[in-house]
């Protein structure tokens, strides 16, 4: 079965700490970030950060789970190794660097097999719902935290 692998990116007018503080708190992830219906933090690691989070996506033709190991180098990237799922496998990872004006330049990378073949438009439906949603969730999110509401 094919992978497919996908890159997004964003300037955010927030600090690389604030979007590494919203995006992992998981928690609060279904408020902010549409396609997410539930989070759920099943181990924390020796800083009480989310290591085991289990995922439920509503990935408009139907909706995912999935869990996944959160492995850190704060606050400048968060690689996810994938447990188990719906899917047969994912990896990810999103990068966060300083952009010299106080803001942030973020990326998300996402590596998913799917375990089945998936027609063109029904996977660039899904990128766009997952992927994209996810960085500009992420930007809408982290600036609002930025300016204090």
């Amino acid at each position: 079965m094919p992978s497919y692998e996908r890159q997004q990116s964003a300037r955010i007018a927030a600090p690389v700490q604030v979007c590494f503080d919203v995006l992992t708190d998981y928690e609060s992830v279904p408020e902010w970030q549409g396609p997410v219906k539930r989070c759920d933090v099943l181990e924390r690691d020796e800083r009480g950060r989310g290591a085991v989070v289990e995922y439920e996506v509503d990935a408009k033709l139907r909706t995912i789970s999935y869990r996944l190991r959160q492995c850190y180098d704060e606050p400048h990237r968060i690689d996810s190794e994938y447990l188990s799922g719906d899917v047969r496998d994912l990896d990810g990872h999103w990068t966060f660097e300083p952009d010299g004006d106080g803001g942030t330049n973020v990326r998300f990378s996402l590596r998913i097999d799917p375990g089945r073949f998936v027609p063109g438009p029904v996977r660039r439906m899904l990128e766009e719902r997952v992927m994209g949603q996810a960085v500009q969730d992420l930007r809408r999110r982290a600036e609002e935290v930025a300016a204090g509401r």
